[in-house]
């Protein structure tokens, strides 16, 4: 998706030995009642491997007639991953993909030196109103893949690996993880899980990735005694560590291997400011050979801030 810039997270050191920062998001309003809580990137914590942007999406109701209308806008540099617990988006690029993503399914757009894409609702869903909630995050490229073509894929919930661990239900998004790995092809080491868990389960990380983090989108969890409530992602110091729900709870698990700095700007992500910059320039000069148009949503496009 695109979003306007919001006020960056406040990020504070947490005493709790397990937990390197604690990271608690700002919101915003996008428009119709439709607010995003912004958690990557932090004052104090850029990113967690490759994660560079972290929006959850709602809640948000809305009435019949009203819907999401995120219009044409570019991507460099990194993939977005787009992952829903309710409702439904329909996703339209450059490539000429035109798919409708549902509850546990995932979108992954590699843009690559750049695309072009949409996210709206459906006329006969608008029609009817109805709730939007899920996980928007952007993965960087490694430099190596910065300037590749872009691609698309989409994976049915049926398609991602189920497992059951401690008592917490697990589904693998993204990468190698708890003996089950994804159908979703990656460009660097990285995982990423949504997890149920009951009360009183007693989670562990992946001990393996450099860099790891929760996000609690629902209930209570507590790390060594410390409970953390939704909206908050906590990253963890390297070594063992484990969540405890001290309710039913819904938890994102991420993290990965840390690819460098990287510059974020709107909707671009890269290794170097002059690719970013480079980006802007054709976007701002309509440059349909860089950013070719979205079939099917020709008639706008969000201009350049």
């Amino acid at each position: 998706m695109s979003w306007m810039p919001a006020p960056e997270p406040e990020c504070h050191e947490d005493r709790d030995h397990a937990v390197a920062q604690l990271i608690e998001p700002r919101e915003k309003d996008l428009g119709d009642g439709f607010v995003v809580r912004r958690v990557l990137p932090a004052k104090r914590r850029r990113m967690v491997g490759p994660f560079i942007f972290w929006d959850e999406m709602g809640p948000v109701t809305f009435a019949p007639g009203q819907g999401l209308d995120v219009r044409p806008h570019p991507h460099i540099g990194l993939a977005t991953l787009t992952y829903l617990f309710e409702g439904e988006i329909f996703h339209r690029d450059s490539l000429g993909t035109a798919v409708a993503i549902r509850p546990g399914e995932v979108n992954w757009m590699t843009a690559g030196r750049g695309v072009t894409h949409s996210e709206r609702t459906r006329d006969e869903v608008r029609e009817r109103g109805g709730r939007v909630h899920g996980i928007q995050s952007w993965i960087a490229l490694p430099e190596a893949h910065e300037d590749d073509e872009p691609w698309f894929a989409h994976h049915d919930a049926e398609a991602l690996p189920e497992l059951e661990r401690d008592g917490a239900t697990l589904r693998v998004i993204a990468g190698d993880v708890y003996g089950k790995r994804s159908p979703l092809k990656t460009l660097s080491p990285m995982f990423y899980v949504d997890a149920r868990l009951p009360e009183g389960t007693q989670l562990p990380l992946p001990d393996g990735p450099t860099e790891r983090a929760a996000y609690v989108v629902a209930g209570e969890v507590a790390v060594n005694g410390e409970r953390h409530g939704p909206g908050r992602m906590l990253v963890f110091e390297p070594g063992h560590a484990r969540i405890e729900a001290k309710s039913e709870s819904r938890v994102m698990l991420l993290g990965g291997e840390p690819l460098g700095p990287r510059h974020i700007e709107w909707n671009f992500v890269a290794s170097s400011k002059e690719r970013i910059a480079a980006a802007r320039d054709a976007w701002s000069a309509e440059d349909t050979a860089r950013f070719p148009l979205v079939p099917g949503d020709e008639a706008e496009r969000i201009p350049y801030p």
